[in-house]
Formats: structure tokens, sequence, C-alpha cells
């Protein structure tokens, strides 16, 4: 306790002009005896009366301060200068400003700096967590590849929130896609054939429900399979879903090992502030690879076949869509096989008005479409008219041109008959390299409710053939002033050079010429399909030899 005559002393002189100020002021010596304090300070370090050693009554952060100020080199102010010393005294944070007097003496002011440090940690700590949660999103949303995400999610939670992270995905066939990481370490993806109902909270957290707090959760009840080789004890659990868009998107589990603090009520807030970003990413990589596998299966059917010889009939097709990163447009082509040996194939070639993929879903309704009527493909009139019906009645407004072909093997020969629905007329290859058009004609279908059409009938003789094709090859813009259409005229002197040629080198050569032809201009969808009379092979014996020969 301070005396009376000890205070009354301190306050009545008249060089201490600070007795009754708010803040705690120590004046000290060069020596480190404390000569003067006021009431403030008296209340905050009661020993600290005058006479008294600064190090006996003061804390050691102040005491090195002011035994520095007296002993320490001069030096140049500097950046450190203009930093307040702070400390601690009884549980509370403290700024000690220096002030020399003329008599050397040194008065220190300390100002309570508790709560606004309180603030700047809270600061400090909340610029940390946002900056995590920005890098968080940044790295989950820079992938839609649900593995990765999950990596990412366990990965960052382990570095940031735990000592070891599990990111959990709902059961696929009665397992539960577990990826697993400790701090520092890689993350490890597994199948646990388990039930989430052993664990508290887990079944919870994979329907979406709110969390379990930590403090409900015994340690002991994590499964062997939650915990890491390695780990050790756990001495406190976090089990949070991982919301997703609409359904949940899985849990995500923080382990931390016993001695290490346990979670905080802040901690398992921050937890699900993090989890919510992870589950919205995993959530859209996870409707990205449903989406995907639908798209898969769906444009499965609206690729373009692969063609080859079917019944002694050879069949090419080419088909470039109008955009290089598309796989299918508003062009098309189908060859089906006849049921019965002897009986002619159809071929269809068609061209949906428009592009990309509005285009490819009429495309694909009218190859349905064609194919459900096939029981009656030899009757091209009545396909057309029952195809044009169908698509006069349907929402879309587009219309298409078509061309069925029906091919059949006669001896050597190929006999095809050709009908047109409005689409470019198919060009014959004969032998002697002679281009012809086939004489038929029709209405387009999907606009008019007639669609009259006139059919002829053609033979192609072996190394003989006949090219449909659509008109994103003949109208395909380009040339050296990039203005000039590919023309029929030019088609048709580039298949004048493919007599005898093979239908596969037909179709590319086709192809090459316009996509030359175009560079990279814009242009519409290109399809092409042959239809060739293979050559045939005959043995002749000659001198008791035998030795091929080939007729055309």
């Amino acid at each position: 306790m301070v005396s009376t005559q000890a205070q009354t002393a301190a306050h009545t002189e008249p060089d201490f002009p600070w007795a009754r100020a708010p803040y705690p002021v120590l004046v000290a010596d060069a020596a480190g005896v404390l000569l003067q304090r006021n009431d403030a300070a008296g209340l905050l370090l009661p020993a600290a009366v005058p006479g008294a050693r600064l190090a006996d009554v003061a804390p050691d952060w102040l005491t090195a301060a002011h035994h520095a100020m007296h002993h320490s080199p001069v030096r140049k102010p500097g950046p450190d200068a203009v930093r307040p010393l702070s400390g601690e005294v009884d549980g509370r944070r403290f700024e000690a400003h220096p002030s020399t007097r003329d008599d050397g003496t040194v008065a220190w002011w300390l100002v309570d700096d508790t709560d606004h440090q309180l603030t700047r940690d809270a600061l400090h700590m909340e610029r940390e967590r946002t900056a995590f949660l920005v890098k968080s999103s940044s790295r989950l949303l820079s992938s839609l590849n649900l593995g990765r995400c999950m990596d990412v999610t366990a990965q960052m939670a382990a570095e940031n929130l735990a000592d070891a992270a599990l990111a959990i995905s709902p059961a696929r066939s009665g397992r539960l896609p577990v990826v697993t990481c400790l701090r520092g370490g890689a993350p490890t993806t597994a199948h646990e054939a388990v039930n989430p109902d052993d664990v508290p909270g887990l079944t919870e957290a994979l329907r979406g429900f709110p969390p379990v707090p930590s403090r409900w959760l015994d340690p002991a009840s994590a499964s062997k399979w939650m915990i890491p080789e390695g780990f050790g004890p756990v001495g406190s659990i976090v089990i949070t879903p991982l919301p997703g868009h609409g359904v949940p998107a899985g849990a995500l589990v923080l382990l931390r090992k016993a001695g290490s603090a346990a979670f905080t009520d802040e901690e398992e807030v921050f937890a699900r502030l993090f989890a919510a970003r992870a589950g919205a990413a995993l959530s859209a990589a996870r409707l990205y690879a449903e989406q995907t596998a639908i798209t898969e299966v769906l444009m499965r059917e609206l690729l373009p076949p692969t063609l080859h010889q079917i019944s002694g009939v050879d069949f090419a097709g080419s088909y470039r869509p109008s955009q290089n990163h598309e796989r299918i447009g508003g062009d098309f082509y189908d060859v089906y096989p006849a049921v019965t040996e002897g009986e002619a194939s159809l071929v269809t070639l068609g061209d949906v008005c428009g592009k990309g993929l509005e285009a490819a879903v009429l495309t694909g309704k009218i190859r349905n479409t064609l194919h459900a009527l096939l029981p009656m493909a030899d009757d091209h009139q009545r396909m057309l008219t029952l195809l044009n019906t169908s698509l006069v009645n349907s929402h879309h407004t587009r219309f298409a041109t078509l061309v069925l072909a029906s091919a059949v093997r006669r001896g050597s020969s190929v006999e095809v008959r050709l009908t047109s629905a409005g689409h470019p007329k198919p060009l014959i290859i004969r032998a002697d390299g002679t281009v012809e058009e086939a004489d038929t004609r029709g209405t387009l279908v999907g606009a008019l409710p007639d669609v009259p059409a006139r059919s002829t009938t053609i033979t192609l003789a072996p190394g003989e053939s006949c090219v449909l094709y659509t008109d994103g090859i003949t109208e395909a813009q380009g040339g050296p002033m990039g203005d000039t259409q590919f023309g029929e005229a030019r088609l048709q002197r580039a298949l004048a050079g493919c007599a005898g040629m093979p239908s596969e080198g037909i179709v590319e050569h086709v192809q090459m010429l316009a996509s030359q032809w175009v560079g990279a201009r814009p242009h519409d969808d290109m399809a092409a399909v042959a239809i060739s009379a293979p050559r045939t092979h005959h043995l002749s014996a000659v001198n008791g030899r035998t030795r091929g020969r080939f007729t055309t």
C-alpha cells in the first residue's frame, strides 16, 4: 500500500503536472529508480511507489525498454521508432509512450490498448479467413472434375482447419466415396463399405441436416476407417454437411489430435462457411459429370455412323460440322441394311434448316422417324409423306431437304433407286470419268402439306459410284477472294477425277477440297455419302496356272 504521505508528496510537487491524468504515468531516472507516479498508475501497479526500483514493480517489457533508452547507443530514427512499445499488465494490453524530461528522467505513459488489440487481432483473423475462403473458392471452382474437387476440399481443410480432414460423398452401390488427407500430406481416395449410421452425426450431415456441435461428439466414436494411419488418438471431431444445389453434396469431417486445442464455436462456424463453398463446387462438378454422361449417351445416337460394305455394296460417308468444336449439326446420313438378303439397303442423307444443337435435335427426330418407317422402305413417296406429316404437326418450325437411295447388288452391278425431296441431285461417276446428274426432284419436307417427289433408278457398273451430298459443300464460300461458292461445276470436275476411286477416297477427297476452299472462313455443315459398285475379281486358268483378272 502507498502511504498517504507518499501520495501527497507525489501529487503536490509542482514539476509533476500529470498527477490527475486518466492514464497511468511512471517517472523513473536513468538508474531505473521510480521517482513519481500518478493515481492511475497506483491503481494499476500498487507496488510502484517512489523510491522503488522499476525492475521490482513494473513488467519486464517496460523495465527493458527503460534500460534500453539509457544504455543503448543512439540510433537514427527508423520505421521501428514510430511503433509504440506494448505489453501486458494483469491480463490487459498497454502501449507505453516515453516522454524524456529536462532533467533526464523518463515519464512512461501507459495507455490501455486491450480493446483495440482485440479488434486488430479479430480483423487480422477475419482477413486471413477471408483470404482463405477466396483462395479455396478459386481452387475449387477451377475444375469441374468431381474427384479433383474432392481432393482439394480434403487437402485445404486439413491444411487450414484441422490436423486431418475427410471429404465424403453420398453412398454409391453401398459404398462411401471418401477422400482422406493429413496435414502436409497428399489426399487418398477409398470406397468404404461401411454404414454411416455407426458414426454419430455423419448420416445427418450426408442428408443435409444442420451439424451436431462438436462438444456433443465423443472423439472415441470415430470409426477406424475415419482415422488416417499414424494419426493417433482423436482429440476432437467436427462433422458438417457439404450443402449442394438442392441435394446434399456430402459431408466434411475434421479431426484434431489428442492434446491439440478443441474446436471452438467460432471455428465450427468458419468450417461451415468453407463447407458451403466446397459443397457448391462439388455439386457443380457432379451436375457437370451427370450432364456430360447424358450428353454422351444422347450424342452417340446423333453422331453419323461409320459406313462399310453391306450385301456387296460399298458405302462411305463423311461429315464436317459448321463449327470445329461441335460434333453434331443439321446434316445427317444413315444406312439401313436390308432385313432380307437380296433386298435393297436404304441410304438417307438430309439437311435440316439451320445448324448447331437446335438443328441437331430435329435431325435426331427425323432419323428416328425414318427408322420407324423402315418397313415401307421400298416406297420412297410413302416414307416422305409420313415424315412430312410428322414434321408439319410438330412444334418445330424448321424444314429439311432429303434424298433417299435404295441400293441392291445385281450380279456385278449395283442398282440404285433415288428420290430427292428438295435436295441437290445425286451425282453419278461413271468408269470413264463422266459425271451425271440423277433425274430426281421433289418438295422439301416439313413446310407444305404435300411432298410430291419423282424417283429414278440408275445402275452402277463395277468401279462406278453415286455421290449424295448436302449444299454445305456446293455453297461453301471461299476461293482466292473469299466470296466465291465452291459450286456444282467445281464439284463435278472434282468427282470426274475420282473415277474408279474407292468410296472412302471419294468422300474424303470431296471434303478435303471443300475444306481447302473455305479455309478458316465460316461455313455450313458438310456431308457426303458415296455408294459404289465394287470391282469384281475373277480367276481364270492359263497354261495350267491360275491368275487373277479384274473386270470393270
